[in-house]
């Protein structure tokens, strides 16, 4: 059975770096990526630059993405004037944020719950009657870091809505890492009421060491996509000591462990998490990342001494 893995490292990982890449950088990253067999990438945000400094020249970005027919790339666009940007940098899938709390979206982007909805839904259905493929994220969907523990109702209610407008994909997403399994059974069972698991993937974060217990949860439920982002990079600004997105070589481990197919091999994203590593100056790799460099080296002496 097939899962898709969507690799969010070139947005959600850098925006939260403190060293800025130039676009040819962050293109060099995502060149890597691509050579290693990832196939789902979210390239960039089409945010102002003035806001999130490391996002900026995503639209340059997009007319130079390598090998675009057999790539699935996606921006992030925070408005509609977001939306037009990315449509005409050549995006055929953008996502947009919804955070389920108050609070999130007041200190966000000063806009009320009901508010970010109805701008999100907007940006749905215009991308439905353009043809442009549009992913709904609700954030903040297990723990708010203003508001505390979300009601797994409110989640299900905005993720009808987002369903409702046309959304080809609700993201779940575990913004501060807060989640445990028991809370994922809960709030995703609460979403396939009214949103099949085919068209729910889930975002986790891994502050609290729970992300793939998570992912393992929500593959009994039936999910078969998650974001990752290559050796952890991420973090979240509203968790002290968050360690950022859930390592795709974990995540990518643990489903072909699990007999999935991923269509990616583990030991190819080794060299990506360092030459991640190389271009952030931060040490990165996740849980399995000691394991997996020493089978890649032995696998590479061993290459050697037979070549």
């Amino acid at each position: 059975m097939e899962i898709r893995v969507n690799e969010v490292g070139p947005r959600d990982g850098l925006q939260s770096q403190g060293k800025t890449l130039t676009t040819h950088a962050r293109l060099d990253l995502i060149r890597t990526m691509v050579r290693a067999g990832v196939r789902n990438v979210e390239a960039g945000s089409f945010v102002s630059p003035k806001a999130v400094p490391q996002m900026a020249g995503t639209a340059e970005l997009f007319g130079q993405l390598p090998d675009p027919d057999a790539v699935r790339y996606a921006g992030l666009v925070p408005n509609m004037k977001g939306y037009e940007l990315a449509v005409e940098a050549g995006a055929r899938v953008v996502n947009v944020v919804l955070s389920v709390t108050e609070t999130m979206n007041q200190k966000n982007i000063r806009m009320s719950l009901d508010q970010t909805a109805e701008v999100c839904a907007a940006i749905v259905e215009r991308g439905r009657s353009e043809g442009i493929e549009v992913q709904a994220y609700l954030a903040v969907a297990y723990e708010c870091p203003f508001e505390g523990r979300v009601s797994p109702s409110v989640v299900a209610e905005y993720g009808r809505q987002m369903q409702q407008a046309g959304a080809s994909k609700i993201i779940v997403a575990d913004t501060i890492g807060a989640a445990n399994p028991a809370q994922v059974r809960e709030v995703l069972g609460g979403l396939t009421a009214f949103v099949p698991s085919e068209n729910l993937s889930c975002h986790f974060h891994d502050t609290r060491g729970m992300a793939l217990a998570n992912i393992t949860a929500a593959l009994d439920l039936g999910i078969r996509e998650f974001d990752a982002s290559i050796g952890g990079l991420g973090g979240c600004p509203f968790s002290p000591g968050a360690t950022g997105n859930v390592a795709t070589e974990d995540v990518v481990l643990l489903l072909n462990s699990m007999g999935y197919q991923t269509g990616i091999e583990p030991l190819d994203l080794v060299p990506v998490v360092k030459f991640a590593e190389d271009l952030t100056g931060v040490t990165l790799g996740g849980k399995s990342f000691k394991w997996l460099d020493q089978q890649f080296a032995k696998k590479r002496g061993e290459t050697g001494h037979g070549g």
